[in-house]
C-alpha cells in the first residue's frame, strides 16, 4: 500500500476517535455505591437470560443449553428444553414471560437452532409452558434462515411492549455486507410479532417483494440489550459495534440504523470500515461508546430502593467487566458510573419484582444488589 493510502486510513481512524470523544461522558468509578453485592445463585457458567416467576422464584438460561429454576435457595434443571446450537456466541439465550403470564402461562425463549436444511444454526424464537418443572406445549414462533456455521451475532434479546407485541433481535450473523441492509434477508434486524407468532398487519416490510415480514427495523449489527422505557413505552436497544461504536437506539418502525454504511467504530484490525458516521435516511444513535464496552443486558431502574437511581439505565459490560449506570435527561446521557468493577463479564441485568437489581456474571452466577441501610 502506498504511503498516501496509509496516511488516509490513519486520518479516517483518528477522525472517528476524535469525534467520538467529543460526544462521550467519562465513566466515573463509584467509591461507595449504595448497595452491597450478594452472590444469590452460584455455580453458573454463562447465565444469559433471567426471569422472575410470580412466586418469586427465578428462571435462568445457561448458554450451553440448560434452564435453571432457582427457588428457595435450590437450583433445579428444567426438563424438555429444546436442543441448541452451542457455538461461539450461540446457544440458549434469552427468556421472557408473557405480560399476562399469570393467566396464560407462556414463557418465551430465544436460542440458536439447527433446524433447517443447511449446516450450522440461526436464531429461533419459541414459547412454552412450565408444567411439573418441564417445558410443555413447545411452539416455534420464528426461525431465521439460512443456517450458518459462523458463531457470531445471534442477537436474541426479547421484550414485550405495552400493546402486547413481542420484539426480538437477530444479529447480522457475521455477514455485515449482506444481511443488515437487505430487507429480504434475515439478520441485522429487530423483529415484531403478535404473542402467538402471527405477523402484525402493520409491520413495515409487508409490501416489499420477498421482504422479511416479521422485521420491524434493519441496519442493526448485534443487539444484545432490549428494554421497555417505563415512561414513554418505547423499546430501547443497545448493540455491539465493531471496535468502538457500541450504540443505544430507540426502535422505530421501518427505521434503518445504518450498519455497516455508517458507524462510529472501526475494524478490529484498526482499519476503517467506512468514511461515514451519518447519512440521510439512517438513524443516529442517542448514545455511543468509544471505546466499546461490549454491552450485554439492559434495564431501566423504576424502584426507589437505590437513592438517586430512579430513571437510570443499567448496562452490563463484557469487555471491561463492570455494570454501567447511565443517568438520563430524556434521551441524553448526562453521567456514566462504573459499578461492580472487576467482578467479571456482566452478561445481564434485571430489576426484580422486589425492586432490587440482579446482575448475571459469567463464571460466577447471579448477584443481588442489596441496598445499604
Amino acid at each position: 500500500m502506498k504511503k498516501s493510502m496509509y496516511l488516509a486510513c490513519f486520518f479516517v481512524v483518528m477522525t472517528y476517535i476524535s469525534c467520538a470523544q467529543k460526544t462521550e461522558n467519562e465513566v466515573a468509578t463509584v467509591e461507595n455505591p449504595p448497595f452491597t453485592p450478594e452472590l444469590l445463585v452460584d455455580g453458573l457458567q454463562i447465565p444469559w437470560g433471567m426471569e422472575f416467576l410470580p412466586d418469586g422464584s427465578m428462571l435462568i438460561t445457561e448458554k450451553a443449553g440448560e434452564i435453571i429454576h432457582f427457588k428457595a435457595g435450590v437450583k433445579t434443571k428444567v426438563g424438555n428444553v429444546p436442543a441448541v446450537y452451542d457455538r461461539g456466541q450461540g446457544g440458549l439465550l434469552d427468556i421472557q414471560l408473557h405480560p399476562n403470564y399469570a393467566e396464560n402461562g407462556w414463557i418465551y425463549l430465544s436460542f440458536a437452532s439447527e433446524e433447517g436444511a443447511e449446516k450450522g444454526g440461526n436464531t429461533a424464537i419459541v414459547r412454552a409452558k412450565l408444567v411439573d418443572n418441564a417445558l410443555a406445549d413447545l411452539q416455534t414462533l420464528y426461525k431465521a434462515t439460512p443456517n450458518t456455521t459462523k458463531g457470531q451475532h445471534f442477537g436474541s434479546r426479547l421484550e414485550f411492549d405495552r400493546e402486547g407485541y413481542l420484539y426480538f433481535s437477530i444479529g447480522e450473523r457475521g455477514e455485515r455486507d449482506i444481511n443488515p441492509q437487505d430487507r429480504t434477508r434475515d439478520g441485522g434486524k429487530i423483529y415484531r410479532l403478535h404473542d402467538d407468532g402471527r405477523i402484525p398487519d402493520d409491520n413495515p416490510f409487508l409490501g416489499l417483494e420477498n421482504g422479511v415480514k416479521a422485521a420491524y427495523t434493519y441496519g442493526n449489527r448485534n443487539p444484545q440489550g432490549m428494554a421497555l422505557h417505563p415512561g414513554t413505552g418505547e423499546i430501547w436497544i443497545h448493540e455491539h459495534g465493531p471496535r468502538g461504536g457500541d450504540e443505544i437506539n430507540i426502535v422505530e418502525k421501518g427505521a434503518n440504523y445504518g450498519w455497516p454504511v455508517i458507524t462510529y467504530g472501526i475494524n478490529y484490525s484498526g482499519t476503517p470500515i467506512t468514511d461515514q458516521t451519518a447519512k440521510a435516511g439512517m438513524k443516529q444513535p442517542i448514545h455511543y461508546w468509544v471505546p466499546s464496552i461490549a454491552p450485554s443486558g439492559m434495564a431501566f431502574v423504576t424502584s426507589d430502593r437505590y437513592p438517586g437511581w430512579k430513571g437510570s439505565l443499567l448496562v452490563g459490560s463484557l469487555s471491561f467487566q463492570y455494570l454501567e449506570r447511565l443517568e438520563l435527561d430524556g434521551t441524553k446521557v448526562t453521567r456514566r458510573e462504573k459499578l461492580l468493577p472487576g467482578t467479571g463479564r456482566v452478561r445481564n441485568v434485571r430489576q426484580g419484582p422486589d425492586g432490587l437489581i440482579y446482575v448475571a456474571v459469567e463464571g460466577k452466577g447471579i448477584y443481588r444488589l442489596q441496598p445499604r441501610d
